[in-house]
């Protein structure tokens, strides 16, 4: 049966390897232990668009992480679930939530923990750095890495399948003008 991208209406996300490059920095202050994990500006960027196109977006993280609570926190993504390993309760709760089903689901994915949910959504997508087992997952593979842009690639594929990112960046595009 073909799926409708049409019907899409939430992007959820792994964040490492798919919004980071799965890199994790460790150090120490005399105060802390301190953990840093390198973004890109790019897939911020993405969580514009969303919003923008009127879809909803949650993270779900198997690995917990402040630098990871940190980011969503600047980007005001409000479902964020941190150090979940077994990420099928929080994809039950976001869809029971706003009343979704799996067909008006996308997930962005890089590795193992990622394929239950990338097997019940309609349109997975795996990173190009993710394992081959996530990959085989995948209805779309991003041509670009976790934490160069892919999650940015991942939208902008959604919304280009749907029809609408040349609108949703000009609407995008105004309102930032306008701002000025």
């Amino acid at each position: 049966m073909m799926k409708d991208i049409n019907k899409i209406k939430m992007i959820i996300s792994d964040v490492d390897g798919v919004w980071t490059d799965g890199s994790i920095y460790k150090g120490h202050s005399s105060t802390a232990d301190i953990e840093l994990k390198k973004f890109s500006v790019s897939d911020g960027a993405a969580v514009a668009l969303i919003r923008e196109a009127g879809l909803k977006l949650a993270l779900i993280s198997g690995r917990k992480s402040s630098a990871t609570q940190s980011r969503a926190s600047e980007l005001k993504i409000k479902d964020v679930y941190n150090g979940t390993l077994n990420k099928i309760p929080p994809y039950e709760e976001l869809k029971t939530k706003y009343a979704l089903c799996d067909e008006e689901i996308a997930y962005v994915g890089d590795d193992l923990i990622d394929i239950p949910i990338m097997e019940k959504v309609a349109f997975p997508i795996a990173t190009n750095n993710a394992s081959a087992s996530c990959k085989k997952a995948a209805t779309y593979i991003t041509k670009k890495n976790g934490g160069d842009g892919a999650f940015r690639e991942a939208v902008e594929w959604i919304l280009n399948e749907q029809g609408r990112l040349d609108s949703v960046i000009k609407s995008l595009q105004k309102k930032v003008k306008n701002q000025q």
